[in-house]
């Protein structure tokens, strides 16, 4: 498959939970059994896709298989989601493809809260996660405006709590970032990032893969990380170098660090399983996947300005098409078709800074009747 990248963070927290579970290093068989045992004990399941979950084997599981993956912040007993990203895995379980929804995605959502009588809107797409504080609530109505938008079905679903999970880092101490320019926090201790690498303990490293507005330099533009791109760079950047950290200190092989590492996981990761599937069963069929490997995409859009303010916009005409196609080779598992047909949207193996290709910025006015 063309244009493999590095993956997004929590596609990372995703196939190194299943690896750690597998004890990928092959250590000991006592060790993989407690690491089994308690990947399915410590990970928490949930009702995430509701009546939208799409039938599976889970006797004999086999691809086309697609994950939701919502990214979720939990604060003042309210949870919300901001980052949401469709896993496509082939027939074979050996390719995967990711496209990251902007979450300022212009689209339709079906039930826009309160200040609209909970009617239809046109609204940025995160929106659509913040129509009360009940998650049962914008859950549902987060998938279905996925749905709606997409066609696609998926199989399981996952949310994951970043912030949380970077409480891993802990463990470890530090993580190494590279920010490939001068980042001024706008955060709270105002904290200053140089260009390059250096490490960062979890309170820097927390506020430095948060930074989003600062993300506004030309080359950033030009390489497509600017604003909410540029923080997702860097939290790819993050969750590698953790992993990085745990598998040279051992984690994988300990059982009482590996145990340690998933139950740091079960608060942070929570599954939506087919009924009769384990997170051991899971990890075991996905076993051939290389998280190094995996193609990242981009949605069809471009940035123009709407009545609800700078969003991304799939434009009529040649990117309509391709966002069609791309819904379609997820439910269809022709990817491999869409990606060598759509370069342009597909993520280049390369630095995190420089991996994307971007579609202009356009500072046109959109209008939706």
């Amino acid at each position: 498959m063309a244009g493999k990248s590095n993956a997004p963070w929590w596609a990372h927290l995703m196939a190194y939970a299943g690896g750690v579970t597998l004890v990928v290093a092959g250590g000991a068989a006592a060790v993989t059994q407690i690491g089994l045992y308690t990947a399915n004990s410590a990970i928490e399941h949930e009702d995430i896709l509701g009546d939208a979950k799409a039938d599976m084997d889970v006797e004999d599981i086999s691809g086309p298989l697609n994950i939701l993956v919502l990214g979720v912040d939990k604060q003042g007993g309210s949870t919300r989601s901001d980052t949401m990203i469709m896993v496509h895995i082939n027939e074979d379980l050996t390719d995967v493809s990711m496209v990251s929804l902007p979450r300022d995605l212009y689209v339709e959502i079906p039930d826009c809260g309160p200040d609209w009588g909970n009617n239809t809107c046109m609204q940025k797409l995160n929106h659509a996660a913040s129509i009360s504080d009940d998650w049962d609530v914008t859950r549902a109505n987060v998938v279905q405006t996925i749905y709606n938008l997409t066609g696609v079905e998926f199989h399981m679903g996952a949310t994951v709590d970043f912030e949380g999970f970077m409480d891993l880092v802990d463990l470890v101490g530090e993580i190494e970032l590279c920010p490939w320019h001068d980042i001024n926090s706008i955060h709270g201790d105002k904290r200053f990032f140089p260009e390059g690498c250096n490490d960062y303990n979890k309170e820097e490293a927390l506020d430095l893969i948060r930074q989003r507005y600062p993300w506004d330099h030309p080359e950033d533009y030009e390489n497509g990380l600017w604003g909410d791109y540029g923080r997702q760079a860097m939290q790819q950047q993050a969750i590698k170098a953790l992993v990085s950290e745990l598998k040279g200190a051992g984690y994988h092989k300990d059982p009482a660090k590996l145990t340690e590492v998933l139950n740091g996981l079960g608060s942070k990761l929570t599954l939506d399983l087919p009924e009769g599937l384990t997170v051991t069963d899971l990890a075991v069929n996905l076993r051939g996947i290389d998280p190094e490997d995996i193609t990242s995409i981009r949605v069809p859009a471009t940035s123009v300005k709407t009545e609800v303010g700078d969003s991304e916009v799939i434009a009529e005409g040649e990117q309509r098409f391709a966002a069609d196609a791309l819904w379609a080779a997820l439910q269809n598992d022709t990817m491999d078709q869409w990606i060598a047909q759509n370069p342009e949207w597909v993520k280049q193996t390369g630095n995190a800074a420089t991996e994307t290709t971007a579609a202009p910025v356009d500072d046109a006015t959109v209008t939706v009747d």
